[in-house]
């Protein structure tokens, strides 16, 4: 792969994960509720999923989701049915005021890893991306490993820049949702914006 198709690489991936997703709402979200230093333990949830995703497709799971619609409906369904549990969560989520905080009991890291992983598994949409994505930036000519995580490492690395750019964002929100009014719209906010997701992903096809 020539420097200059990593760059190409690196600006068409930079620009994907900077739009607003499941995955950047999951990271503000988090940071608002429990600020971006607890907040590393759901970004590594994601990060996981990423890798599981990239590495899934990389090893052929991308072109069998390709060839079998009835797997990639399951994994779709439940993708959906998660993002919908997420957005009437959030919706309902407890409105907290005073001295409280806006998270009054800390939720233990496995736990937050665990609902990002999740979060992060919840579109297969992924896989058949990066299958997609991947060979238009192999060189045949060349070892296809080295290639291949190349690519990894740089989507893995902008990814995490984003994540630290949202948590930071929500950490600045914290503060102005002090007022429960505020928390109560955000939360609903967040909520549809979930459930949104979830009805694009119904949606989708492979």
């Amino acid at each position: 792969m020539s420097l200059h198709l990593w760059w190409l690489y690196v600006t068409a991936v930079f620009l994907i994960s900077a739009t607003p997703g499941p995955n950047m709402l999951h990271v503000m979200s988090q940071s608002i509720a429990h600020g971006p230093r607890r907040t590393l333990a759901a970004m590594a949830g994601l990060m996981s999923a990423v890798l599981l995703c990239l590495t899934a497709s990389a090893l052929g799971l991308g072109a069998l989701l390709k060839t079998s619609p009835l797997l990639f409906d399951v994994l779709r369904y439940a993708g959906v049915a998660y993002l919908i549990w997420l957005g009437v969560k959030a919706w309902r989520a407890q409105v907290t005021t005073g001295e409280e905080g806006i998270s009054p009991r800390p939720v233990p890291a496995r736990a937050l890893y665990g609902t990002a992983l999740l979060t992060g598994l919840s579109n297969p949409k992924l896989i058949i991306f990066a299958a997609a994505l991947f060979p238009q930036f192999i060189d045949t000519a060349r070892p296809f490993g080295m290639q291949l995580a190349i690519l990894i490492a740089s989507f893995v690395a902008i990814e995490s820049f984003w994540y630290g750019a949202y948590a930071l964002g929500g950490m600045k929100l914290r503060r102005w949702l002090e007022p429960a009014n505020r928390q109560r719209l955000f939360n609903r906010a967040t909520g549809l914006l979930f459930i949104g997701f979830g009805g694009a992903l119904l949606g989708a096809r492979a």
